[in-house]
């Protein structure tokens, strides 16, 4: 097997749903311009509150793709 070197980012996804569908979000988006991602990692959730109110649902992704040799 040959060895590999991988690449981590992080992007934020938001929801007005849920933590989910703000984390798919991220990884869908982060799919359309990077190739070969390998993991996706929640590293924290949070949320935008407005007058009382949650109006997004946020969720930090670390990903990581292998680096092309």
């Amino acid at each position: 097997m040959a060895e590999s070197v991988y690449k981590l980012i992080e992007v934020v996804g938001t929801s007005p749903t849920s933590w989910e569908d703000a984390a798919a979000k991220a990884v869908d988006s982060a799919s359309k311009s990077l190739r070969d991602l390998r993991v996706a990692e929640v590293t924290k959730l949070d949320m935008k509150v407005e007058d009382g109110k949650i109006k997004f649902f946020r969720a930090r992704v670390s990903l990581s793709f292998k680096l092309e040799s």
